[in-house]
Parts: C-alpha cells; sequence; structure tokens
C-alpha cells in the first residue's frame, strides 16, 4: 500500500502537539492585603456597549471570586473574573471606587 502524501516522513508519536503555542502556566504572585492594592480603572466600549475593567488584584482565587460576587450584589451589574482583572458591564466607575474605598483597598492616583 502507497503512503499517504500528507505523512511525508512525519513521526506521530505521543509526544506530537497540534497545538503550537501552548500557554504558559499563572504564577501566582505575592498575595497583597488591600490597603498594598494600587488599582487602576479602565473603560472600553466592546459591541457598543461600555465594560469598565478594574485591575490588577494580587488576591487568591476564591478570595477574588468572593470579590466579584460581594461587588455584583452592590452594584447591580453583572461582571466576571479573568486573571488578575475584575470586568464589570457599563459605566460603574464612581460606584465601583466607593465600594473598594469602603472595602479598604487603594487607588492609583
Amino acid at each position: 500500500m502507497k503512503k499517504n502524501l500528507f505523512e511525508m516522513g512525519t513521526n506521530w508519536d505521543s509526544s506530537w502537539n497540534s497545538d503550537n503555542k501552548t500557554k504558559e502556566q499563572k504564577t501566582i504572585g505575592e498575595i497583597k492585603s488591600p490597603d498594598k492594592h494600587k488599582l487602576h480603572f479602565a473603560r472600553e466600549k466592546r459591541n457598543g456597549k461600555i465594560v469598565t475593567i478594574v485591575k490588577p488584584f494580587s488576591l487568591s482565587d476564591e478570595d477574588m471570586q468572593k470579590l466579584l460576587t460581594k461587588l455584583k450584589k452592590s452594584l447591580a451589574t453583572g461582571g466576571t473574573l479573568k486573571d488578575d482583572v475584575l470586568e464589570f458591564q457599563g459605566e460603574v466607575t464612581d460606584k465601583l471606587k466607593d465600594q473598594l474605598t469602603k472595602l479598604g483597598y487603594g487607588m492609583k492616583k
């Protein structure tokens, strides 16, 4: 039987990976107390809607999730957690700053 033209000398052993871009593992940095944070706020427009972004947080994953849940309830808005960034639906920068200040987080000036 003839060899497949697409397998011209290729070795398909178990070490072969179709994804040539491997993701780096997230390194867990230093976990800081709320007063040591210097948070930065940004706004983006995505599909015509405004998203408020707050970063960087130096908390454990479960603490980040708890903080996100607490903030979403107090702001009455949707949001998500991506790496060390919190994203909220809508223009909620002022309310968000007030809530984070009450919780003791520091802001970048």
